[in-house]
């Protein structure tokens, strides 16, 4: 199995199956493309039929879309829980990594992943303190009913599907209590940037 990604400290969207895949256990190859370089389209057109990161490869099979990695690999690896047994828990996590797949367009814009960075101050528009307030609500809703210490309970998709948030609520110095939260978001925040899986991505992108 081979995954293709984008450079690691900006490409959020190859993250969230990179984590799903490391936490199966599974082996796997890795290619890592540049981004931000001459010539972009071509090079990750020799990879991917939409010209876009990631793409995972099995076999004569090829994926290029984030969420439908995930989704194959919960069903590939069914031993590593990406998804909940229940059924309750395992559609709202499907609800709220759908919602980041589609949505939240004004924070993605004005925070793009930098993982270089630290506490970067800028002037956040309405709509993307809307997006962070509305992420932090979302949060608390799940972690209630869930009873954590993630989104469902264990670690899941819905989680590889925020932690690149997290990473930019910690960039550009978002503190989660300002919009809403009632400290479950705010320690949820700091749980996913502490898991074995992202450490390993972090430490590989800060080397890059």
């Amino acid at each position: 199995m081979e995954i293709v990604i984008g450079t690691k400290k900006w490409s959020s969207w190859s993250m969230r199956p990179w984590l799903a895949l490391k936490h199966t256990g599974a082996p796997f190859q890795e290619t890592l493309i540049e981004l931000r370089q001459v010539g972009l389209s071509e090079e990750i057109g020799k990879h991917s039929p939409s010209n876009l990161v990631p793409v995972l490869k099995d076999g004569d099979l090829v994926l290029w879309d984030s969420l439908a990695i995930c989704e194959y690999l919960a069903e590939a690896f069914p031993d590593a829980g990406l998804w909940p047994k229940d059924k309750a828990l395992r559609a709202l996590g499907r609800s709220v990594a759908a919602e980041m797949h589609s949505g939240f367009g004004a924070l993605r814009t004005e925070c793009p992943m930098e993982l270089e960075a630290r506490d970067k101050i800028i002037d956040l528009s309405e709509a993307a303190q809307k997006d962070i307030r509305k992420i932090a609500a979302r949060w608390n809703q799940l972690l209630e009913r869930s009873g954590g210490p993630f989104l469902l309970g264990a670690w899941s998709i819905a989680d590889a599907f925020y932690t690149p948030v997290a990473t930019r609520f910690v960039t550009y110095g978002v503190r989660l209590g300002d919009y809403g939260d009632t400290g479950l978001a705010q320690k949820y925040c700091d749980r996913l940037l502490q898991t074995p899986e992202y450490l390993a991505w972090e430490r590989d992108a800060l080397a890059e």
